[in-house]
């Protein structure tokens, strides 16, 4: 016996139905990534949205774009990783986030012209609402970071510096001089509240990536760049004269670097030199395969005690709950070795090929070298809001240069 095929109506209201929650997922997560137990919701509800829409059979499609193939690579060394690992579960609070990842691919799958308003103004919701809420707490509380969202001074940081190089960029390609003025003025604000946050190491990260990024964007007309790179290292210098903070963490910088000459690990920059010394030694150990997927920070535990005749035996005195290396080639590399650092590298590459594919590889070589660099002092993958940030950017980037052919001084992809 034949069976009838649903009413049209029907298709229609289910189709409705479900481009109604793909809006609202896209839209939900570019608002709920700032806080952390609004992000637990929409981190699971995308991959639902994703289901539902359909995208499943588009996924040999979105697997085109290099930056899903090297997330894919990455977490599927980390899953092997597990094989010759002796306790996993011991560093599953680690390692787990890296497959936080993931959540690019249905993020990036729903995203279509009519859509992409919606993820847009989630972004921008989100993005200006922690920024406001960052100055609230440091001119009215007198705190650094967003406590009530959970976003140390690190994660502000670093959620600055990345909102100043996207301005800059966006600066940069826009043919509006009153667009271009304002989006200027906006960045030299984020740079300007960067300088409030004591991370010395995020914030040279945002000014290196910067310069690099005025370099490409001006490298053809010379004194536009010499202008360009003059006005950056004149804001720089204000802000740095006249920021007491910044003159404080950099004394700081200073009297740690002396302790630590005089065996004194117990400052911050000590206390990072011990991580990576330790952390350098164990990758010298198990050079190839690493110690296995989890085990990173255990043999830390392990050898803190007798290490160097136990020169950082006191460490915990400093910091009680030591769960990385601060360091994302280190901790990658105590996990997984030479197979894990190429892994890593291949995606940091692979990330920038997706920009340069779409035009827009002035700002990829510049996102990377920043998330290059403040993984040389921290481990970004416990910044859970910076790779968010970074993920959506990258997927909003690609699908408005698709569907609107923004401007971009990039080079144009190959045939």
């Amino acid at each position: 016996m034949a069976t009838s095929a649903p009413p049209p109506a029907l298709l229609q209201g289910a189709d409705a139905w479900r481009n109604a929650l793909a809006k609202f997922a896209l839209l939900f997560f570019g608002i709920a990534l700032w806080h952390k137990g609004l992000s637990f919701y929409a981190y699971y509800l995308l991959p639902i949205a994703w289901v539902l829409d359909g995208a499943l059979s588009r996924f040999r499609q979105t697997t085109k774009e290099p930056l899903v193939v090297a997330l894919l690579v990455l977490c599927l060394v980390l899953a092997l990783g597990i094989l010759w690992s002796d306790d996993p579960k011991a560093g599953l609070k680690v390692w787990r986030r890296y497959f936080a990842f993931l959540v690019f691919i249905p993020y990036f799958s729903l995203l279509t012209k009519a859509r992409l308003p919606w993820a847009i103004f989630g972004l921008l919701t989100g993005y200006f609402g922690a920024v406001a809420a960052g100055i609230y707490q440091l001119l009215i509380v007198g705190e650094q970071g967003i406590p009530p969202l959970g976003m140390p001074y690190l994660h502000f940081s670093s959620v600055l510096g990345i909102g100043a190089l996207v301005t800059l960029y966006l600066a940069g390609v826009s043919g509006n001089k009153k667009a271009k003025l304002a989006l200027w003025l906006l960045a030299i604000i984020l740079l300007f509240l960067q300088f409030s946050q004591s991370a010395r190491g995020i914030l040279i990260a945002t000014i290196a990536s910067a310069a690099i990024l005025l370099f490409l964007l001006y490298k053809r007309e010379i004194k536009t760049f010499l202008g360009m790179m003059a006005l950056l290292a004149a804001a720089v210098s204000v802000f740095a004269y006249n920021s007491s903070n910044f003159q404080q963490r950099l004394a700081q910088a200073k009297d740690d670097i002396e302790l630590s000459r005089a065996g004194n690990y117990g400052s911050s920059v000590g206390y990072r030199l011990a991580l990576w010394d330790i952390g350098l030694h164990g990758i010298a150990e198990r050079p190839l395969l690493g110690h296995g997927t989890g085990m990173a920070i255990n043999y830390f535990e392990k050898n803190v005690e007798t290490y160097k005749g136990g020169i950082y035996k006191n460490l915990r005195e400093f910091h009680d709950d030591i769960l990385h290396y601060h360091n994302d080639w280190i901790e990658i590399g105590m996990h997984l070795g030479a197979l894990g650092l190429a892994a890593y590298a291949y995606l940091l590459w692979s990330w920038y090929k997706t920009f340069s594919l779409h035009r827009m590889a002035s700002l990829g070589a510049a996102l990377v070298c920043f998330i290059f660099l403040c993984g040389v002092t921290d481990n970004l993958v416990f910044f859970r809001q910076t790779f968010y940030l970074l993920l959506v950017l990258t997927a909003i980037g690609i699908a408005w240069q698709k569907w609107n052919n923004m401007p971009s001084l990039g080079p144009a992809p190959p045939p």
